[in-house]
């Protein structure tokens, strides 16, 4: 009997993908006993005690019925950091880490104190991911929510880097001082329209859906973004902007609308064009 409770039964019989059986049971053994990952191989005999045997099952179901895994044990990698993630933002994305590459790039570029601004910084995962990489970066983070604000602000606590980065709650620019003006700014924001069927769909059910869509085209905040940065870009300041896989003609039309120049456009690891850019 005993053995259908080991680790390994548990994790055999799992309905779960093995890779997915493997994240929360991981879980479980670092809340109740401190061990790490490699305790699912090395310990894999081992019996769970009924409270971590409990949450375990409760876990398992939680997923079974579509909640993200990131949710469920409240974290995500990102770039080269961990965020703390809860269902009051939106899970940072891999395709977001293109708009920290091409800020990283341009902090290279710039070699001196650089300011940044990330708007609807979500859990903070664009902002922090540079202030950690970035010393010489201030960075300056935006959001509407004050639950996604108070998420954030706990992330740059744990990553040490509450000195370099400023919050703001506001609405985009709204947040900011009027006169305030930034080397670079960065933004993913909600770009999928309202009528998308991928909105009732796997983890999208479960995220804030202000964090998702406008309510509308899918371009309105874009837009938004777009039309506002001549006023608070330095001058050749960069704006970059992650968007839709099929959005990148619309965001490079606005971009040269608002008199941007230099616009670029690129490619995410699925061969998607996802962000645009475009300098004052």
């Amino acid at each position: 009997m005993s053995e259908d409770l080991s680790l390994r039964s548990l994790l055999r019989d799992s309905a779960l993908s093995p890779t997915e059986a493997k994240i929360l049971m991981a879980h479980v053994l670092e809340k109740y006993y401190q061990l790490p990952r490699s305790a699912l191989l090395s310990r894999d005999d081992m019996l769970l005690q009924a409270e971590a045997m409990a949450d375990w099952k409760a876990l398992e179901t939680r997923r079974l019925n579509g909640e993200p895994i990131a949710y469920l044990v409240g974290k995500r990698g990102f770039h080269n950091i961990e965020l703390y993630v809860a269902p009051g933002v939106l899970i940072p994305r891999p395709e977001t880490e293109l708009l920290v590459e091409i800020g990283l790039r341009e902090i290279e570029c710039l070699d001196t104190h650089v300011s940044i601004l990330d708007l609807g910084t979500g859990s903070g995962a664009i902002a922090l991911a540079i202030a950690h990489e970035a010393p010489n970066a201030k960075v300056t983070a935006t959001d509407q929510s004050l639950a996604a604000l108070e998420i954030a602000k706990i992330n740059a606590e744990q990553l040490n880097v509450t000195s370099r980065v400023q919050f703001l709650l506001g609405s985009w620019y709204e947040a900011l001082d009027g006169d305030m003006s930034f080397d670079i700014i960065l933004s993913n924001p909600p770009y999928i329209a309202a009528q998308d069927v991928h909105l009732n769909q796997g983890d999208l059910r479960f995220e804030p859906v202000s964090a998702l869509t406008d309510h509308g085209s899918g371009l309105t905040c874009l837009e938004k973004i777009i039309t506002g940065a001549q006023l608070h870009l330095n001058p050749n300041g960069l704006l970059a902007l992650e968007h839709g896989f099929d959005q990148s003609e619309a965001v490079v039309a606005l971009m040269k609308l608002a008199g941007l120049r230099d616009i670029q456009t690129h490619l995410d690891l699925g061969g998607h064009y996802r962000v645009a850019s475009g300098r004052k």
